[in-house]
């Protein structure tokens, strides 16, 4: 099978992008799993471009485990400027999951995402438990085996947890990820966000992707952490998140629903043979 492909990233969170406007084929997972393996293409993320009426596309998101993984911000701001150089407009609309998502594109390959209003009640996260979703409990332990209890779920099209530390070096991403990831506490699994607050607009991070593993950038988690440090007090309503290559501006509107902002790379395409 000779699949024609994009590659594009938002600060280094990748993604193989297929348009199955043009060439309509259904993957396995196991095919899925084998495009974002590191070994052969590789991308935190398998994207496939779907026809619909009254929008300009519609997303499906496949982690790099075969898993749906529901919402991805990033991957939607860089299929937003694909689907704009293909038809020359400032304003993408897409739909993905349920929910339609509109994007800006502004000029030196910066693209605006609103991803809607987050869900923090724990039926919608969703947790197994009727819990206290701005604080789960949930005890995490550093390098210096120094415990911390914590944990804000909020729902951004797919659930995430944020842990609000004061060194995210200090601790074991790579341990803790994927223990609080797999937690019966949540039915759907989640990404795990570590998170410092440096000042009331800005937050540093590092991010555990469900079904992805330790990623260099995640719009929805950049999302979430900007929800979270809101609800909790520490940031304000506008709030720049810094991973390894870059910042991402999240602004929470007068309406509660979040937008996110930042760079995406060129398109670059690429054949796969499967």
């Amino acid at each position: 099978m000779d699949i024609k492909a994009y590659k594009m990233d938002g600060l280094g969170n990748d993604f193989v992008i297929i348009d199955q406007r043009i060439q309509n084929m259904k993957l396995s997972k196991e095919q899925i799993i084998k495009i974002c393996d590191r070994n052969f293409i590789g991308c935190d993320q398998l994207i496939f471009i779907k026809k619909k009426k009254e929008l300009d596309a519609f997303l499906e998101f496949y982690n790099s485990d075969g898993s749906n993984s529901g919402a991805c911000g990033n991957g939607t701001r860089c299929v937003a400027h694909l689907l704009s150089k293909e038809n020359g407009k400032k304003v993408i609309t897409v739909g993905a999951g349920s929910s339609v998502l509109k994007s800006k594109i502004f000029e030196n390959n910066v693209v605006e995402t609103e991803i809607g209003i987050p869900k923090i009640s724990w039926n919608e996260i969703p947790i197994n438990e009727n819990k206290n979703t701005k604080n789960l409990g949930i005890k995490i332990v550093d390098k210096n085996n120094n415990e911390y209890i914590g944990g804000t779920a909020i729902n951004v099209g797919n659930p995430h947890v944020i842990f609000f530390v004061k060194n995210i070096d200090n601790f074991n991403i790579n341990e803790i990820g994927p223990i609080i990831e797999n937690n019966k506490l949540f039915p759907e699994k989640c990404n795990v966000t570590l998170a410092k607050v440096i000042n009331e607009n800005l937050i540093k991070v590092k991010v555990w992707e469900r079904g992805a593993g330790l990623t260099k950038a995640c719009g929805t988690a950049a999302c979430a952490a900007a929800v979270a440090g809101n609800i909790n007090g520490l940031t304000k309503t506008e709030t720049d998140i810094e991973f390894e290559l870059g910042k991402i501006s999240i602004f929470i509107d007068t309406k509660n629903s979040v937008h996110m902002k930042g760079p995406v790379s060129g398109v670059k395409k690429i054949d796969i043979k499967l």
